[in-house]
């Protein structure tokens, strides 16, 4: 029992110092990281290799699949709300499981960048950004790019809303408030 204690606050320890509870991006302020379908999550079982997975995919119903338990929702809770449904769930097979969940790659938070730069593409949305970084990132403006037409297309409560940046005004000072912060599935089209 002493062993099992002593284990159980050691465990607790290594779940505190290694395990942060926001972001894996650091995003300070931006409160715990949500999961979120596509995913990559690191799921171990203390003392348990048979309830530890190296690479577990959040799939797009929000979904995991655990052993002995099936599907669990994953997306929408941040690695410790999904650490503690493991275990709840594990205690009928495992007498005091403990659980950590890590967020291995966050593939559900990415933005798109198309058109007129110089590397479009699909962009990891690993720390807070904006969009006059998200240009940075593409590699810049191509000589043909409309710098002041540029739309961003967000989904905002279910509807596609858009935005029209004018990058000019943005770096001459004119509307800072078009160098808006980007949120997972932005896309942004330089025509």
């Amino acid at each position: 029992m002493k062993k099992t204690a002593a284990a159980m606050v050691s465990m607790m320890v290594f779940a505190l110092v290694f395990c942060p509870l926001e972001s894996p991006a650091g995003q300070a302020g931006a409160g715990p990281y949500l999961i979120g379908s596509g995913d990559i999550l690191e799921i171990t079982t203390y003392e348990e290799p048979a309830f530890s997975r190296e690479e577990v995919v959040v799939r797009q119903d929000g979904m995991i699949s655990f052993p002995l338990l099936n599907d669990i929702k994953a997306a929408g809770l941040p690695p410790v709300g999904l650490s503690k449904t493991i275990e709840s769930a594990l205690k009928k097979y495992i007498e005091f499981p403990m659980v950590t969940v890590f967020v291995k790659d966050p593939k559900s938070k990415m933005f798109y960048v198309l058109g007129e730069v110089q590397t479009t593409g699909e962009y990891p949305l690993n720390k807070r950004l904006t969009v006059l970084q998200a240009f940075a990132i593409a590699g810049g403006f191509t000589e043909w790019a409309s710098k002041k037409e540029i739309i961003l297309l967000r989904n905002e409560g279910g509807e596609e809303k858009m935005y029209r940046i004018n990058y000019k005004s943005i770096v001459g000072g004119k509307d800072l408030s078009q160098n808006l912060q980007l949120k997972a599935d932005d896309t942004i089209i330089v025509p």
